[in-house]
């Protein structure tokens, strides 16, 4: 069944994992054009979003810590199939988050 979600309204949901728990607000939602649709690939949640939106993770994080900050939880990866979005105000996560890739694993 097709439905219809307006992306901009996803932006900023906070994410809970399937316990509930609190993982990360949407910060990025990226797609690929397939002919004449676009397809959802992957959501990013979490403060490294927001870096990684700005194209500024390196040197953002370089601030944060020269600033003193010393854990900063970069953020997470979603494929597009681990989101539930029954309820796209209470987005949850289909998965645990041991498999998310984070933010600062980059992929070569």
């Amino acid at each position: 069944m097709d439905r219809e979600i307006h992306l901009e309204l996803l932006i900023g949901k906070q994410v809970v994992d399937i316990d509930g728990k609190p993982v990360g607000r949407i910060e990025e939602i990226r797609a690929q054009s397939q002919g004449d649709e676009w397809v959802i690939q992957e959501y990013l949640l979490g403060f490294g979003a927001i870096l990684e939106r700005l194209s500024a993770w390196t040197i953002g994080l370089a601030i944060l810590h020269r600033l003193g900050a010393r854990k900063i939880r970069g953020g997470f990866k979603v494929p597009w199939d681990k989101l539930d979005l029954a309820d796209p105000d209470r987005p949850r996560l289909t998965c645990t988050l041991d498999r998310l890739q984070t933010l600062s694993e980059r992929s070569s």
